[in-house]
């Protein structure tokens, strides 16, 4: 087990407590100590708090987690114990739909966990309809604090099932940040994924692509005339991604970020229609 912090709650704060957070975080493996430790510093009003999320930090919690917050697309998205935490490459994914759809009015972040997909476009796109969706229920919390200041709904269920019947074919922009790892390979991700996040937000199935294939088998429904679906997904499971795309109907195509590490394969319908 890493090493708890050698904070001590009554320490009275002192120009060395940075030297101390950092040397904690660095023992515990921490590879960007000393960012972490201005974030922590940042966010403890007080010695004893500081003690508390250092603790938190050295023992394996995200980062994310502990602060309550995590970055991403430019906005400070709130993250609770229990939910997914956006990573930075699924800006990719935001990136690529609004290219793909700069004039979106209809925007549905389906398997939203935090929310995040779904605030990022709707501060980029601006007087949007938004929905978002998630079974699980932490996430529906979490993602409900999140899009209520962009005006957004938060549904729970099972992929389309959670969304009101009256978004059938009007949806602009359907981002499906889905699970895509192999069960098999869930054990071998990082101890912060795999202790702190719900495996139902990780867990793609026997080949990763489960529920990728059932979003795409029933995007079109949904989709408006010129929408598009995207999915973000590994290098190696693109080509059977990009399969799944065109046997539920979509003209698809693969986008791919070097700097990112990041695939996202893209879905379109018909002829797009103008903004309403």
């Amino acid at each position: 087990m890493p090493p708890r912090s050698p904070l001590s709650p009554s320490s009275p704060p002192s120009p060395s407590s940075r030297d101390v957070v950092v040397a904690a975080l660095r023992a515990a493996g921490c590879v960007f100590a000393e960012d972490e430790a201005r974030l922590l510093l940042g966010a403890a009003r007080t010695p004893d708090e500081l003690a508390a999320l250092v603790d938190r930090r050295v023992t394996g919690e995200p980062l994310e987690l502990v602060l309550g917050w995590a970055e991403f697309a430019g906005r400070r998205i709130t993250v609770s114990p229990g939910v997914f935490v956006p990573r930075r490459r699924t800006e990719f994914l935001v990136e690529q739909a609004l290219a793909q759809a700069p004039d979106a009015s209809v925007v549905v972040d389906l398997c939203c966990g935090s929310g995040a997909v779904g605030v990022a476009l709707a501060a980029a796109l601006g007087g949007i309809e938004l929905h978002a969706a998630d079974v699980d229920p932490a996430a529906v919390r979490c993602a409900r604090r999140n899009i209520a200041g962009a005006g957004g709904h938060v549904h729970r269920g099972d992929l389309f099932e959670a969304l009101p019947g009256h978004l059938r074919g009007r949806v602009d922009i359907l981002a499906a940040n889905v699970p895509y790892v192999p069960t098999a390979e869930v054990g071998l991700l990082p101890a912060e994924a795999r202790e702190h996040e719900p495996l139902v937000a990780l867990d793609g199935g026997t080949d990763g692509l489960d529920v990728l294939r059932r979003v795409a088998a029933g995007a079109t429904d949904w989709l408006a005339p010129g929408g598009c679906l995207l999915v973000e997904t590994s290098e190696h499971q693109a080509e059977a991604a990009l399969e799944a795309f065109t046997a539920g109907g979509l003209t698809a195509r693969p986008a791919v970020s070097e700097e990112l590490y990041a695939v996202v394969v893209i879905g379109t319908r018909g002829t797009r229609r103008g903004r309403v």
